[in-house]
This record gives structure tokens, sequence and C-alpha cells, in this order.
């Protein structure tokens, strides 16, 4: 089963990216055909900056490379490396319905939060479409925010299918329903665009302010209090040991949960699980010439699956003659 997911590398990547899909991703490692890419086209609807888009797009490999994901046992590169998916993106926005995509509600959503309207941002999920079916991707893990680009892509394959012939896998979704959406300081989803993010290798002083950010309400200590819709126990339940978990929602539940103090233990809890992660991030970004070879190799593999694909795609609707 081909397995595969994209990130952006639009600024620090945080927690919300790593239990949301990052862990999920490493975990499909050693059991699928595995291929994990760096999505910096994407990118380019929220980053013109040249030197942070390049600086974010090493820092995310380095940060998937220092996790734990090992680019022998997967495909791992970085979307613009394969051109062949810009030109299956124009195929695939001639048959894309304006309607469906003026019913995704990112768009809405981003638009909303600020982020200016472009051509590029409106058709962002035929792009996502041109990234799963280009690689014949079974299963594509999301979160519940991405599931609708997910049918997106589901539905343009059908389509494809049903107008030129049999041509696309068409993917299924894949959503752990526990960490699908981390919450981030707020209350909102962990985005860098709402900023509101506890990013994976901040440490010390830093990310114990982030920390102490989390929103929590008035209660007093001796209170009983919902962990289910407290965002601190919701973050903390990523970290704890189940039986200090237990221990915490009864406090919770009965009285007795400071808010101060599970704050500076879920803080201890985040610097040790990323600890030795940090030293290798550092490691690999001390040498980013490895790194750029490591992912230019990831991409030619990557095209040895996009060719054939996009070659049948020409046949299919007649740009081959």
């Amino acid at each position: 089963m081909r397995i595969l997911s994209g990130i952006q590398p639009s600024g620090k990547l945080h927690i919300g990216n790593y239990f949301g899909m990052m862990k999920t991703m490493i975990g499909h490692m050693e059991s699928s055909d595995l291929f994990v890419f760096i999505v910096d086209l994407h990118a380019l609807t929220s980053v013109h900056d040249k030197e942070r888009l390049a600086t974010g797009t090493l820092e995310a490999a380095a940060d998937f490379i220092a996790l734990g994901l090992d680019p022998d046992k997967c495909t791992f590169w970085v979307q613009s490396d394969v051109p062949e998916v810009c030109e299956l993106t124009w195929v695939l926005s001639t048959i894309a319905p304006m309607g469906l995509l003026e019913r995704c509600h990112s768009y809405k959503d981003k638009i909303a939060k600020g982020i200016s309207p472009s051509h590029g941002l409106f058709s962002y999920p035929v792009l996502m479409a041109a990234d799963i079916l280009l690689y014949q991707a079974d299963r594509v893990p999301v979160g519940k925010d991405q599931k609708q680009h997910l049918e997106v892509a589901r539905d343009l394959a059908h389509k494809f299918n049903i107008t030129f012939g049999d041509t696309f896998t068409v993917p299924e979704p894949a959503i752990d329903e526990q960490t699908a959406v981390v919450p981030g300081l707020d209350g909102q989803k962990m985005s860098k665009s709402y900023g509101n993010t506890i990013p994976i290798f901040l440490s010390g002083k830093p990310l114990k302010k982030q920390i102490m950010a989390i929103k929590t309400d008035g209660a007093a200590v001796e209170e009983p209090k919902n962990p289910d819709t407290c965002i601190l126990f919701q973050l903390f339940s990523l970290f704890a040991e189940p039986a200090r978990l237990h221990q915490v929602r009864e406090l919770y539940l009965n009285g007795g949960a400071a808010y101060g103090y599970i704050k500076v233990e879920l803080f201890e809890l985040i610097e040790a699980h990323f600890e030795v992660a940090r030293k290798r991030k550092q490691e690999l970004l001390d040498d980013a010439g490895k790194l750029r070879r490591i992912l230019k190799n990831g991409a030619e593999k990557a095209r040895v699956q996009a060719i054939p694909t996009l070659e049948k795609v020409r046949e299919r609707i007649g740009c081959i003659y």
C-alpha cells in the first residue's frame, strides 16, 4: 500500500504537525510504500520571502529526519523538484468544476484570517490533488480540516477516469480521530497561520513561555473541572504516560488540578520528548550539503513514479500524437 502526505515549510514545524501527521507517517515507514514531501509550492500562497522559504524547506527536512524518518526506507523529496506536478495541476484544473472549489472552506477561512486572496490560494486543492494522484497514492493521512481537500482529489480522479479512461488510483483518507486536530495555545487548531503554536524544537525559557501562555479558565484549584474541554489537558495527554494521565484526570474531575503545576510538568515532558531529536536536527543542519543531496536523491525516486503517470495522462488526453 502506498501512503503519501506532505507538509508546508512556511514556518517552524510545531507539535500539531508532529502529532497530526509526522509521527503517523514515520510509523508507516516499515510497513508501507511511504511517500513524504515538503510542499514548498503550496507555501508560496503565504510565503513571499525567498530566504524564509529556502531555510524553511531545509529545516522541515531536517525536522523529519531528526524525528526518525529514514530516507532510505521511503521516498522523501521537495515538491518543486518534481516538475511533473505542475503540468498535472493544469490538466486537472481544466476538469475541476468551479463550484467544487468554491465550496472549499479552507480558502474562506484563510481569507478571514487575513491571508491575501490569490488564484494560488483558491486553486490550492487542485495542486494538492495533483500531488496525490501523480504518485498513485492509496491512502493519505490528513487532519479533519484537510479531509475536504482530499475529497476534491477523489472527485477529480473519478472525473478524469470516467472522461479519459482509467488512469488514477482513487485515494482513501486516513484520519486519526485522537490527534487529527491538535489545539493551539488559544484553543483553535494549532497553526502557523494563527500564531498559536508550540514549535517542536523550541526549548528552555522560550518553550516555557509558550507553555505558560496556554489559555485556561479562572477555576480555583479545589474546583472540579472538565478535562475534555481543557486545552491544557488535551496537550498534556499527548505527552504524559497513561498512569500519570489518569492521575491528572482524576484531579480535574474531583478537584485539585493546579494549572500552573501542570504547565510546568508539560514543559518538562516536551523538553525530554524531543531532546535526542533536537541534537540530531542541529547535526543535519550543520551539513546542509548532505541534506540537499538526500532531498535530490528523493526527487529522483519520486520522478520514477511521476513520469510514467504523466505520460499516461498525456496519452489519455491526446497530448501524445
